[in-house]
């Protein structure tokens, strides 16, 4: 294994920031869909700005529902209930603009149709999937502390702790890293919305007492960690009112801040149907029980597909120059042990299910609490061989 002393830097947003806004209600609509027909086939966008919503995409779904009861209904748990805060959920416009699936992908997707006879990919691409045992989660630290930043911070929003918080946020966790390995803190980065009438001060001593101290391990930081809150000094102009939201528009914040490489796809609003997000939960799923099974510290895994071809293209592992047996060997146990094909992926995974806006905050990945099948290591016995 080949180590080396870096420093890396990754980020998160809250679910009030306006792209994740965008990215709850496109999930919301997904799930509102599957649970009334699995087999829905949903790729749905949606755009915020001030006061208004617009919805837009192609739905092939025996399930009728509301989009704009949905969409306002997302908005307002966010926290979006007053246009003092910069967005309503009750008086901002909402316009749908939606539209079937293709029948021309639908064949190449329906098993039974098109060319071949197994359900195909919904797409062409390449998907990936990353871990590393740096944390127990098997997640990059920049990122899963980046994540515990914004959510504790709305935790505290939620609860009142902080009353002068309001719902959008940022964060940014940078790691120094000795000998490929997280060493401390060097820089953390919180930027939050919040009352007009509060002093920078307060909301500095706040946050640094209520959420920066109780999610960041104190042998982390030390007399040299740069700590910045607000740095602009003002953050009052937020959500949707502040900046455009879209769904799609945070896939490293999704995935592993950086540390990975991403295939491009976004994943909220599209049913697994589609390998952009279901291959890419796949190849978390893969490279999670490759490092649990102890066969690398550190691995990622490439998946790629054609469009309406079931069985992937490719198969890569990739272990740093940290795996214990060559990676070709991995590769082929992975394609022994796990099922590639889109359906396969989809039983194997359990996705037929409405958990998809539970996805849409604070990382689609290292959430080992929220259920997700993809986080399991119940495969490493299997590869260990």
């Amino acid at each position: 294994m080949v180590t080396r002393d870096y420093i890396f830097t990754s980020e998160s947003v809250s679910e009030g920031h306006p792209d994740k806004v965008a990215d709850q209600i496109s999930d919301a609509i997904l799930d509102e869909h599957i649970k009334g027909d699995k087999r829905s086939r949903v790729a749905m966008e949606t755009l915020v700005t001030t006061g208004r919503i617009v919805l837009s995409g192609e739905i092939t779904s025996s399930q009728k529902i509301d989009y704009e009861k949905v969409a306002r209904d997302v908005v307002r748990d966010i926290g979006y209930t007053d246009a003092d805060i910069g967005f309503d959920c009750a008086t901002c416009e909402v316009n749908a603009h939606v539209h079937s699936q293709s029948p021309d992908i639908s064949q190449g997707v329906t098993e039974g149709e098109g060319l071949f006879s197994e359900q195909g990919a919904g797409d062409q691409g390449m998907m990936f999937g990353f871990a590393v045992a740096e944390t127990k989660e098997l997640m990059p630290m920049p990122i899963l502390l980046a994540h515990r930043l914004v959510k504790r911070l709305a935790d505290v929003r939620r609860s009142g702790e902080l009353k002068f918080i309001r719902p959008d946020s940022k964060s940014q966790v940078t790691i120094q890293y000795e000998n490929s390995k997280p060493k401390r803190v060097e820089a953390i980065v919180v930027s939050t919305q919040h009352t007009p009438d509060v002093s920078h001060k307060d909301i500095t001593d706040g946050v640094v007492e209520t959420t920066i101290k109780k999610i960041i391990p104190a042998s982390f930081i030390d007399k040299n960690t740069k700590i910045y809150v607000n740095p602009t000094g003002r953050f009052v102009v937020g959500g949707p009112h502040g900046d455009t939201g879209l769904t799609g528009r945070k896939i490293i914040v999704d995935t592993y801040g950086g540390m990975g490489r991403h295939g491009g796809g976004a994943f909220s609003g599209k049913d697994p149907s589609k390998v952009d997000r279901s291959a890419a939960y796949m190849a978390r799923y893969i490279a999670k029980n490759i490092v649990a099974a102890g066969l690398a510290y550190r691995c990622e895994v490439q998946l790629a597909y054609a469009i309406g071809v079931a069985d992937p293209v490719s198969v890569l592992v990739d272990t740093f120059g940290t795996g214990t047996v060559p990676e070709e060997k991995i590769a082929e146990r992975v394609r022994g042990v796990f099922n590639l094909k889109p359906a396969g992926i989809i039983e194997m995974l359990d996705l037929l299910k409405p958990i998809f806006r539970s996805t849409s905050n604070y990382g689609h990945f290292g959430r080992e609490d929220a259920g997700f099948v993809w986080e399991k290591t119940d495969r490493a016995a299997a590869l260990k061989g």
